[in-house]
């Protein structure tokens, strides 16, 4: 292993945990960074033209893209072309040496390549074998599944908007990225009860079903609907289903995003109206004397004028920068926060000090900035290695690991195995 993967590495989590990683694009390629971080030895396979990210979206010519290089850091790189039969050899003998398997072609995909479960089971019996699929058994099995279509057909997109409007994807990747963690929780799940059985097992995570288990409080609110309207809501009609509500938070202490100076895109703070912040927020709002008003008093008579409470909070918030709002409502500690732009994320001190925004080295397109590991664990400390070259631990792994000989590397180069 590369010296800088062996430093990063140290005494992890899951250090000696070997991950054969057969994923691409996004939602499987971010499980496997997770696992990664967490110190196991993850070892992506890719056909000789790379994972098809590489070249997509690229902001400077013949390099790998951000989006390559911000979801394939701390891995390394083997190329192999699994639709040969040397290929086949090769790649059996990495599932035999490797602790967890994961990959997220299309139903059905790795079967055809004649690695079927049962079969995958007899080469290692204690080997974790993760999918990452669109959707589970059913009329769906076979579609094709992307991000914003698990997030349609997972119940997000009907819930989100306002209104008066379409159906809104958001831009949190809830789709994709929120399936890896998924997968990572039930790839962990299996590694920890092989510890008493010795066995291996099968992991299947859908990205629809991933989608459903992060909007279950949409599915919480469609059972309320049959007891009657939803007052939490600022909406007047309720047909059948759970509105779109805006920027409503849904939730048992109503908030709302309003508006602050200069009037940007994102001069925004979403602030919640808790009981006990009433009263601090009354005054502050320049209008003491609705604090004890019994039309404004208490929680349950808000409730059916909320359009109108943030509007009276917003006629005071538009006059001031979202900064400003933010170190007032704090200092009364009402909950609130800032809108933040990707710019403004990005440049953000304390998210770098945090290492949630870091720099990495990468050999050909120098620095670039990525997101950290949000799972922060006191003996397992991350650090953010690049992204790999397309193959750029094919000797690494091939000649120093499974003992083939130079000449041989060489003809299955020749021959496009490699």
């Amino acid at each position: 292993m590369t010296q800088a993967l062996e430093a990063s590495q140290g005494t992890k989590a899951l250090a000696g945990v070997r991950v054969l990683d057969m994923t691409h694009v996004q939602s499987g390629p971010s499980a496997t960074q997770l696992l990664a971080w967490l110190g196991a030895d993850v070892v992506k396979v890719e056909a000789p033209t790379g994972d098809i990210t590489r070249k997509q979206l690229r902001d400077i010519p013949d390099v790998d893209s951000l989006y390559f290089t911000m979801l394939n850091c701390n891995k390394r790189s083997v190329t192999l072309n699994t639709k040969t039969e040397r290929g086949k050899e090769i790649l059996t003998e990495l599932i035999r040496r490797s602790d967890v398997m994961v990959e997220n072609f299309g139903p059905g995909a790795v079967d055809r390549m004649g690695f079927t479960w049962e079969k995958i089971q007899e080469i290692n019996p204690k080997i974790i074998y993760a999918s990452i699929k669109g959707f589970g058994e059913g009329p769906y099995t076979n579609y094709k599944a992307y991000e914003v279509v698990a997030q349609a057909m997972g119940g997000s997109m009907s819930t989100t908007g306002f209104e008066d409007g379409p159906p809104l994807a958001t831009g949190a990747q809830i789709g994709d990225s929120g399936t890896g963690i998924h997968a990572v929780a039930a790839i962990l799940a299996a590694l920890y009860q092989r510890e008493s059985t010795g066995r291996g097992q099968r992991v299947n995570v859908a990205m629809q079903h991933a989608v459903l288990n992060l909007v279950r409080v949409k599915l919480r609110d469609q059972q309320r609907l049959s007891n009657g309207p939803l007052p939490e809501y600022p909406n007047e009609d309720f047909g059948e289903d759970v509105p779109r509500s805006g920027n409503a938070s849904g939730g048992g202490q109503p908030g709302w995003a309003v508006k602050c100076a200069p009037g940007g895109p994102n001069d925004y703070v979403y602030v919640i109206v808790q009981p006990v912040g009433w009263k601090p927020i009354t005054n502050l709002i320049g209008r003491p004397e609705l604090t004890d008003d019994p039309d404004w008093a208490t929680p349950e008579v808000r409730l059916s004028k909320l359009d109108k409470m943030f509007q009276l909070i917003e006629e005071w918030t538009i006059t001031l920068s979202k900064w400003e709002v933010l170190e007032k409502l704090n200092a009364h500690n009402i909950p609130c926060g800032p809108i933040l732009s990707t710019k403004e994320i990005i440049e953000d001190e304390s998210l770098a000090a945090n290492d949630m925004v870091v720099e990495v080295r990468h050999p050909e397109r120098g620095t670039f900035t990525t997101v950290g590991s949000p799972l922060k664990l006191s003996d397992s400390p991350v650090d953010i290695v690049s992204s790999p070259l397309l193959g750029e631990h094919n000797e690494e792994v091939y000649a120093g690991e499974l003992g083939l000989d130079v000449e041989e590397l060489r003809l299955l180069k020749t021959n496009g195995v490699i």
